[in-house]
């Protein structure tokens, strides 16, 4: 018996074993009642009720439709993972000045309000790396963008490249079934997604202003391409696109410097990585085909799970974490969880979780265990090992990694 438990004709839902909120059904069924929705909307056992559209919903659209709500406003963000050639007997008994080492190389977190220079989750001057990686990467593409709408050009964006962010982004060094050395790390295309993301959301809305009313939620307003080339649409795609080529380098830069940061540590032996790292998106939108026909598949909280393909599930702060590969399950778009899921809001765990309770669960991370972490803590998530089982017909396990440092954004 495989984990799909529950479906209709639109909605297909692996749930076996774990709670969905009523809340995030309902959502998930919105969706895909939209007429530019094909086949059905698949949601992911970690699926819980989010912004714009349900967090771990796959939504197959048609070629010449994209909702950007589904799609959400932190583009492209993701994992990466990278295993190095030193074992746990390598790692000093304590981690502690190392965890203070790689919080000054990364810019993570927010202050300031978010302005450039005085935020500490940005750069105030670029370093050369990132300058060097924005110029042969990004910076033509991002003129296009700002010539098409210059308002984008004020986000933060070549000062976000190699930043971490806030909230559950995050910097780990994990151990795996035989006590190899990995690196992980979570983030996006931090402020200059977050910008095309609103602006083209809005935009949506704004197109389909007398349509809004007979949509089963508004914030399912969709983008339609009119074959012209000038239009909102094609404008979204090649942001978009853009927006996900920026989360996936600023996602190398930060493994770069993490792994470049402890080799140069004298507190560690001489070390590499000991092959590619994975690096995938789990906020994104990409053409595909599936059954038959061509489509726009926007995973929300969720990543690509093609046959053999590799992919990273991570859990919580104190659980374990999971490099899977594909199983290439048609009915769910060849696509997986994202991570275990929130079973509590960020506020209704911070008025819940005790310090204490937070510090024991932690007690085995390196990691900031205060009140900045609570919404965190690894009970506001749903159990990772019941997720999945919950989804064994899409991924096998490949490797499993529990933390032992965690920088939190």
């Amino acid at each position: 018996m495989n984990g799909l438990s529950s479906n209709t004709s639109k909605l297909k839902v692996w749930d076996e074993g774990v709670a969905i909120e009523e809340q995030a059904l309902q959502q998930a069924h919105n969706a895909s009642q939209l007429d530019v929705v094909m086949h059905h909307v698949a949601l992911m056992p970690d699926a819980h009720f989010g912004k714009g559209a349900t967090v771990g919903s796959v939504i197959p659209t048609r070629t010449d439709a994209i909702i950007p709500a589904a799609v959400g406003v932190d583009i492209g963000c993701g994992m990466i993972a990278q295993r190095t050639t030193m074992n746990a007997s390598d790692l000093p008994d304590n981690l502690h000045e190392t965890r203070l080492h790689l919080e000054k190389r990364i810019p993570h977190g927010r202050t300031s309000g978010g302005r450039r220079r005085r935020d500490r989750g940005a750069w105030g001057e670029p370093p050369r790396f990132v300058v060097d990686a924005w110029n042969a990467h990004l910076a033509p593409g991002f003129e296009s963008i700002e010539k098409r709408q210059p308002k984008l050009g004020n986000a933060n964006s070549i000062h976000h490249l190699g930043t971490m962010g806030t909230g559950n982004h995050f910097l780990e060094i994990c151990l795996d079934e035989v006590d190899r050395v990995w690196f992980m790390l979570h983030s996006g295309s931090r402020g200059i997604g977050a910008a095309i993301g609103n602006f083209y959301i809005s935009k949506a809305k704004e197109l389909m202003h007398e349509r809004l009313g007979k949509l089963p939620d508004a914030d399912l307003a969709y983008l339609v391409d009119d074959r012209t080339g000038m239009d909102a649409f094609s404008e979204y795609v090649a942001a978009v696109e853009w927006a996900q080529t920026f989360a996936r380098i600023n996602r190398q830069l930060m493994m770069d410097r993490a792994i470049q940061t402890v080799q140069g540590m004298n507190r560690f032996p001489s070390f590499d990585v000991a092959e590619r790292a994975v690096n995938c998106h789990h906020n994104y939108v990409q053409r595909e085909s599936h059954f038959g026909s061509e489509c726009w598949i926007t995973r929300k909280g969720a990543i690509r799970a093609g046959k053999g393909q590799l992919g990273i599930i991570p859990g919580s702060m104190g659980t374990r974490s999971y490099i899977v590969r594909g199983k290439g399950n048609s009915a769910s778009f060849e696509s997986c969880s994202h991570g275990a899921g929130r079973r509590m809001s960020r506020n209704q765990a911070r008025k819940t979780i005790s310090v204490h309770s937070h510090e024991e669960a932690l007690r085995n991370v390196e990691c900031r265990k205060d009140a900045s972490t609570l919404d965190e803590t690894p009970s506001a998530y749903k159990d990772i090992d019941a997720v999945m089982e919950a989804q064994r017909d899409l991924v096998e396990p490949v490797h499993t990694l529990r933390q032992v440092l965690c920088v939190k954004g």
